[in-house]
């Protein structure tokens, strides 16, 4: 179903037909609203008894319009399509008329072939941008992009989680014309497109939601982000679950990363939203779910009895153990993982470290549910993504806090694994520029809280005790910190070249060996080795056997052989008979 026949079920403004066009916004806080067409007088809205005011209007696409709601405000629409300008701006009357795709037929490409790329669109160069890297991504041996959020936010660039206007594109990336031919490209070259949605909050600049709706949050509970969004009404449900029909309706995302769902605190709400996606979308398409849930919640992987939910959690448990046997820190939640050799065993056999058990960061909070019955690919793996390296103080990558050796081992498991890996932009060539966070905020004001917001943020970790070096944490605000963030893209030549070549490799290995026989897969095992190892192995869907032996550690380590011929080994002379040398990974593959 188009975006224009569902005109009559969402709010916001849309064209239907003989120069006329229906106007709906959700305001049960104001006792009256008019609508603004073209700067002119208010029209009077009709309010029903739900709280939506509706008026059909002579209009024309392209015209700007805002509601007026009392005292003299006029505001953007909640639901916007696209504002002329910021998201303080008069939204605009979208165009109906149909973008024409040159891939119609293309129906996705399922889960388990999926090999993600996470990117941040402006720091790629736009819609434009991100589309004339694409075939380079598709040699590699990606098949999928993520692109971080793109809910119109305040300014020119920003991470996109200050999202404020969940239906706009922001224009700072390009046209809506070109996010579809970027998608529409993707698929030409057998590449998906996810996109990242944030529906559990809204950013501090440019959220006149409060003023059509104070009903749409509940101050009796709390998020990071200030009162919670109220998912017990029917009105709020329908703005997210249209939001995500919409993003793979009407733009042909083949699947959302859903943001942080631990922060929604309605577990019946998340598996009605998921049954309501895939039962809006063409079944011939293969659409694909995916959540952030710090709550580990198994529950939401696994079919319920109306059908499926979600594909996939990214495993950040299985994050946080690279990292701690990668670089030895300890600090702030890697304090979780003082085994992280043998948390590590336990992501790669049954998918989270923590299933049930106190976490001594959360104070001894019990987290996670049992995971063991779910498939590998329920998880989506990854060495670094935009949180885990731009919420750390200076942005590091992890080429430059740990050996690359090491490094090596730990993406050659990631990439070899029958769980679902993910890369994030830069890393296929061994990037060694900060990704940072960054702002655009215009108000003075709101750009210095968020800078000594993050400030506080650093001050409980003893290398940030004193103001000097708070003082040092890069501005959010400061254009330079986002100039920063941008990737050099330079593969051409070492070390670029030869991370690349990598990369390159073992996808090709997982394309031709492990991807086919992925389905029906299951553990057989894993376990520590020592203190800076591990060594898994699933029996696959053929019923052949993938054993994955690394260490990331500086020693040898005792390492029983897999079964079956070295599939591939980092470095290439690498070996294990009885031990496995230090910083060395090596497959092995039994066929069936």
């Amino acid at each position: 179903m188009t975006d224009t026949a569902r005109h009559d079920i969402r709010p916001g403004a849309a064209m239907i037909g003989q120069g006329r066009a229906r106007f709906r916004v959700w305001a049960p806080g104001c006792e009256a609203v008019g609508l603004v067409l073209r700067g002119g007088d208010a029209l009077p809205m009709t309010r029903d008894e739900a709280g939506f005011f509706t008026l059909e209007a002579a209009a024309k696409p392209g015209d700007t319009y805002r509601f007026a709601i009392g005292g003299g405000n006029t505001l953007p629409d909640p639901a916007s399509r696209l504002q002329a300008g910021d998201v303080h701006d008069a939204s605009v009357v979208p165009d109906p008329a149909p973008y024409h795709w040159r891939h119609p037929a293309w129906a996705g490409r399922p889960w388990h072939e999926t090999v993600l790329y996470e990117l941040h669109p402006g720091a790629c160069g736009g819609y434009a941008g991100i589309e004339a890297m694409l075939p380079r991504l598709a040699e590699i041996g990606f098949t999928a992009i993520e692109l971080m959020p793109i809910a119109d936010f305040p300014g020119r660039h920003n991470w996109g989680y200050d999202g404020v206007l969940p239906y706009a594109p922001d224009t700072a990336y390009g046209t809506q014309e070109a996010l579809k031919h970027l998608i529409d490209t993707a698929h030409g070259l057998g590449l998906m497109v996810f996109l990242d949605v944030v529906y559990n909050h809204f950013g501090p600049d440019g959220n006149y939601l409060h003023s059509y709706a104070p009903q749409f949050f509940r101050e009796d509970m709390k998020t990071p982000w200030g009162g919670a969004i109220d998912y017990r009404r029917e009105p709020v449900r329908r703005y997210f679950i249209d939001n995500a029909i919409y993003w793979l309706d009407e733009f042909r995302f083949d699947g959302l990363r859903f943001d942080a769902v631990h922060a929604i605190k309605d577990d019946k709400f998340l598996a009605t939203m998921a049954h309501e996606i895939r039962a809006a979308i063409d079944p011939a398409r293969q659409i694909h779910l995916v959540l952030e849930n710090d709550d580990n919640n198994a529950t939401l992987l696994a079919p319920d009895g109306a059908g499926a939910l979600y594909d996939a959690q990214w495993a950040d448990d299985t994050h946080h153990c690279f990292h701690v046997l990668l670089t030895g820190e300890q600090g702030g939640y890697y304090e979780d993982y003082p085994e992280a050799a043998a948390q590590l065993a336990r992501c790669l056999d049954s998918g989270f470290a923590y299933q049930g058990e106190a976490s001594p960061h959360r104070d001894g909070e019990h987290r996670g549910t049992p995971s063991g019955h779910l498939p590998p690919t329920a998880f989506v793996a990854f060495l670094q993504n935009h949180d885990q390296i731009g919420n750390r103080a200076f942005g590091e990558r992890l080429t430059t806090l740990a050996d690359h050796d090491g490094l090596r081992a730990a993406m050659f498991l990631l990439l070899l694994s029958p769980q679902i890996p993910l890369v994030f932009m830069g890393e296929e060539y061994g990037e060694e520029r900060p990704f940072l966070y960054f702002t655009d905020h215009a108000s003075a004001e709101l750009a210095e809280a968020v800078k000594t917001g993050r400030q506080a943020e650093f001050s409980k970790f003893p290398a940030f005790s004193s103001a000097e070096a708070q003082r040092a944490i890069p501005d959010p605000n400061d254009k330079a910190t986002f100039a920063a963030s941008i990737p050099s893209f330079d593969d051409a030549e070492a070390p670029g070249a030869g991370w690349r070549l990598f990369h390159t490799a073992l996808l090709g290995i997982r394309r031709e060996i492990v991807v086919p026989r992925i389905p029906g897969a299951r553990s057989l095992g894993a376990t520590a080795l020592g203190r800076s190892g591990v060594r898994a192995s699933w029996r696959l869907g053929d019923e052949s056997v993938l054993t994955i032996a690394a260490n990331f550690g500086e020693e040898p380590v005792a390492c029983e052989p897999g079964e079956g011929m070295v599939l591939a080994a980092s470095p290439p002379t690498g070996r294990a008979d009885a031990m496995l040398p230090g910083r060395t990974a090596v497959a092995w593959f039994a066929p069936s």
